[in-house]
Parts: C-alpha cells; sequence; structure tokens
C-alpha cells in the first residue's frame, strides 16, 4: 500500500518543523531544508532525527538518492505534500525536502589544535554573516571559532544556507561571555587581535604566523570598545576610495587568508631551511 501523503498542517510532523523554524534557537536540533544541507549533513555524520519530502522532490536522482541514503540509516522519511512543506520553507522556491538534525557538540580542544587560528565573532546579529564567517574561517584552515553570547545562532537556517556545511564541520563553540572567552584564549597562549576600521596595524604587517585569535564586532558599531582594549593588539584592513569599512564577512575572510598565506610562506621557508 502507497504511503498516505501528508497534507495536514496539523500533522504531528508539521507541527514539530513549524515548531523549530519558529523558535529558531534553544533546541538541540537544527532545521536542515534543501538537497545541499542534508546532503552535506549525512557526510559530515550528523544524526538526523526525522525527514520529509515531497513526492516530485523524491522523483528527482538526487531526491531519490538522498532518500535512499536517509532511510539507510534508518531514518523515518515521510512524504508531504508541496504545498504544506512549502509553508515551512525559507526559501523563495522549496526543493521539497527538510530535515531534522541533532546539532553536533565539538570539543573546545579542537579550537586549539596544531597551530591554532581562532575566529571570535562578538555580538554578530546577522545570521548570514555568521554563516559566511564559518565558511570563511573553514576555507583559510582556521581551527574553530567562539560566537559569544549574544550573537546570532550558527544553526539557524539563514546561517546554515551561508556557511553551507561549515558549521558542520568547523569546531567552534557559542554562548559563553566574550569576556570569558578571552580569557580561555588568554591561558591557552593565543594572542588576540582586534578587527578594528582604524588606528590598528596593518593587516599584512602584523605577524599572524603565530597562535592567534581574530575578533570581529557586529555589523554596525563594530566590536564594543572595553572589549577591543581587552585585547593583545588591533589589527585594521586600510580602506581605499570612499570605503569606511567592509563586511564583517567579508572583513573575515581578508584576515583569514593573510593569515593562511604568512603560514604557508613560513611553512615554505622552513622547508627550505
Amino acid at each position: 500500500m502507497a504511503e498516505t501523503i501528508i497534507r495536514s498542517r496539523t500533522n504531528p510532523l508539521v507541527k514539530r518543523l513549524r515548531a523549530l523554524k519558529e523558535r529558531g534557537t534553544g533546541s538541540d536540533l537544527a532545521l536542515l531544508e534543501g538537497f545541499t544541507l542534508v546532503e552535506e549533513g549525512l557526510a559530515a555524520g550528523l544524526e538526523i532525527a526525522e525527514a520529509a519530502v515531497t513526492p516530485a522532490a523524491e522523483e528527482t536522482p538526487r531526491g531519490r538518492a538522498l532518500v535512499h541514503q536517509l532511510e539507510g540509516r534508518r531514518v523515518a522519511v515521510r512524504r508531504v505534500g508541496e504545498a504544506v512543506l512549502a509553508s515551512l520553507s525559507e526559501a523563495e522556491t522549496s526543493q521539497g525536502l527538510l530535515a531534522l538534525a541533532r546539532r553536533p557538540s565539538f570539543d573546545e580542544e579542537a579550537l586549539y589544535a596544531g597551530l591554532p587560528l581562532v575566529v571570535v565573532a562578538a555580538g554578530l546579529q546577522n545570521p548570514g554573516n555568521v554563516g559566511a564567517v564559518l565558511r570563511a574561517a573553514e576555507a583559510a584552515g582556521a581551527t574553530g571559532a567562539y560566537f559569544s553570547r549574544g550573537t546570532a545562532d550558527p544553526f539557524s537556517w539563514k546561517a546554515l544556507r551561508g556557511a553551507m556545511g561549515s558549521a558542520f564541520r568547523l569546531p567552534h563553540v557559542r554562548g559563553l561571555a566574550a569576556e570569558e572567552v578571552l580569557a580561555r584564549l588568554r591561558r591557552r597562549g593565543v594572542t588576540t587581535l582586534a578587527a578594528v576600521a582604524t588606528g590598528g596595524e596593518r593587516y599584512d604587517a602584523a605577524d599572524l604566523r603565530r597562535p592567534v585569535a581574530l575578533l570581529l564586532g557586529q555589523e554596525a558599531g563594530g566590536l564594543e570598545a572595553d572589549l577591543a582594549a581587552r585585547a593583545d593588539g588591533r589589527i585594521t584592513i586600510p580602506m581605499g576610495g570612499g570605503a569606511e569599512s567592509l563586511n564583517v564577512a567579508v572583513a573575515a575572510g581578508v584576515l583569514l587568508f593573510e593569515a593562511a598565506r604568512q603560514r604557508a610562506a613560513s611553512s615554505r621557508s622552513g622547508r627550505k631551511g
């Protein structure tokens, strides 16, 4: 007998999905929407609690393969009508696949593995920026990130979309007060550098080859003055033309890849020696 397709918005599964979408944070579950995020979640070994798919999505080769993978892991996959799933979607056009996944937990020790390069996001409000920072951090070879209290949830839908799977892989810790984050970094011998719009050392002159943490403030006002004052140093990206500052995620990318460049150059120099 063919499985009944859920078409009621009062169905228990639909209610669970909607509750998580509306609550956004405060749960150990995350809402994964679309083929790519579900694929990334499966590849990262996330525990998927349950999933919902439309018949149209399941008929595509990619959708069929994903449903097969989910069911192979004994995940309950329910068929849901397109209108119902679209009502749960944050995307302009739903791909017809949603999954509830357990948030991964990371060992804080992983942030200090090897030669630490840590991002500290202090008060970022835009979840899209939070996701983009995570993506840049992973791409540049950072060892991890802290998301201090008051920063947008890296597992909200918009953040996950911006991170494109980096939130599943890059070790990160959230919810600590920014002052506590600085204290933990200092105890580990990691130099903290506050990213400021003006008045700091040029980013390409600063020594980023040592264990270092880059402090990023909120989108509008940057780092709070007292937090920047507690850092070991300040770092600035010079602006050309009439620009006063960069988007925080763009700035993070510039700083992180400069650190990666310096470290690669140092490694090459060491090999030649």
